[in-house]
């Protein structure tokens, strides 16, 4: 069964092994797949305005939005005061909202689970509050996000076997009710595929959400702590078998080769917060390898960040000038970083996706 929502659906153009390229449409615009999605965790992708998000070669079609952060901060009044996310971010293009349901988990102090949804307390202050699937798609409904998350259960990966047999469950109960809560027009529905590192119960898990039907499926729980060999060896035998007619999406996934190994599973959605966290800290993203610039050698290189990058920070400041800015702690330096690092992970997906649409292999490697 396959859920239909007005003005979402995806086109299939490519496909060369088990890697597909493809147009997402949405009312709020096209998406391009294989796609990397900021993370814009509060309303912002962390030191770029809107303006820089949608420049090239970032060109970001789509963000992410946190719906446990957002409703703890500001909450729920606020964004509904301004008729939702995108107005209250003035972000014009579409938005993915996950369902607060790892947050909650990996967050909230003194959470505690049960059938219904989970009691917790915040981060922030120490209140206390309770999320359950119709709470988390009432959130989402309120910020208005064009795609939604079913609430989950997100157990570390390599849980005990009967932990995840819980956890699935749960999340295939908890993604029925999710369904069944009415939600904007034009926002589509994914569901959350969980089963830990056996590629058997992920199936399983995918045949019972496959019964419920959804706009799209996503591969959660992992990049949780498993080595990354554990983690592309199970998106090799579980992304391939999702719908082939829905959008596929790994969850909080990850670096360049977690990408490349991804979109050779047959993967078409990404999303990480690695190269805005990383691009803050001084680690930048190049065609030439992972470099560190704060490091001592790059105090007189005039060279920029990439010589093969056409993005604002390469074209215009050098290597000693950037490691200036960090080493000085001034706040240019992570507007600028992160502009590279997203220019990076776009132009990577882009290359990938030329390849598909090509029939070129093997695709091109970070």
């Amino acid at each position: 069964m396959t859920m239909t929502t007005e003005g979402f659906s995806f086109e299939l153009q490519a496909q060369v092994g088990n890697a597909r390229a493809g147009i997402l449409h949405t009312p709020r615009g096209d998406i391009l797949t294989p796609v990397f999605m900021p993370v814009g965790t509060v309303g912002s992708v962390k030191s770029l305005a809107p303006t820089e998000l949608v420049a090239d070669p970032i060109d970001a079609k789509i963000i992410l939005g946190n719906t446990y952060h957002l409703y703890l901060r500001p909450g729920l009044d606020v964004i509904e005061d301004h008729g939702g996310l995108h107005e209250f971010a003035q972000w014009k293009r579409p938005i993915l909202t996950d369902s607060g349901g790892f947050q909650v988990f990996s967050l909230a102090k003194n959470n505690k689970i049960d059938e219904e949804g989970v009691t917790f307390r915040s981060h922030i202050d120490g209140s206390k509050h309770r999320l359950t699937p119709e709470v988390s798609m009432h959130i989402q409904g309120v910020l208005g996000s064009d795609i939604a998350m079913v609430f989950d259960q997100c157990p570390p990966a390599q849980s005990a076997p009967r932990d995840h047999d819980v956890a699935m469950r749960r999340t295939t109960a908890w993604a029925k009710r999710c369904a069944e809560v009415e939600r904007p027009p034009g926002q589509a529905l994914f569901g959350i595929i969980q089963g830990g590192l056996d590629v058997g119960r992920r199936l399983a898990h995918l045949e019972e959400l496959q019964a419920i039907g959804f706009d799209g499926y996503a591969i959660g729980g992992l990049s949780v702590g498993e080595p990354p060999p554990e983690m592309y060896r199970v998106l090799r035998g579980v992304a391939h078998k999702l719908p082939t007619t829905n959008p596929r999406y790994l969850m909080g996934v990850g670096t360049p080769e977690d990408l490349y190994e991804g979109v050779l599973a047959g993967v078409d959605m990404f999303d990480c917060v690695m190269p805005t966290r990383n691009a803050r800290g001084g680690t930048i993203f190049t065609s030439e390898g992972k470099l560190q610039i704060r490091n001592a050698k790059f105090r007189r290189d005039t060279s920029p960040l990439d010589p093969n990058c056409p993005c604002y920070t390469c074209s215009t400041f050098s290597r000693s000038y950037l490691r200036h800015l960090l080493k000085a702690k001034e706040l240019l330096f992570s507007r600028l970083a992160t502009i590279h690092n997203l220019s990076y992970y776009a132009q990577h997906m882009r290359g990938m996706r030329q390849a598909i649409l090509e029939g070129r292999e093997p695709l091109p490697r970070p």
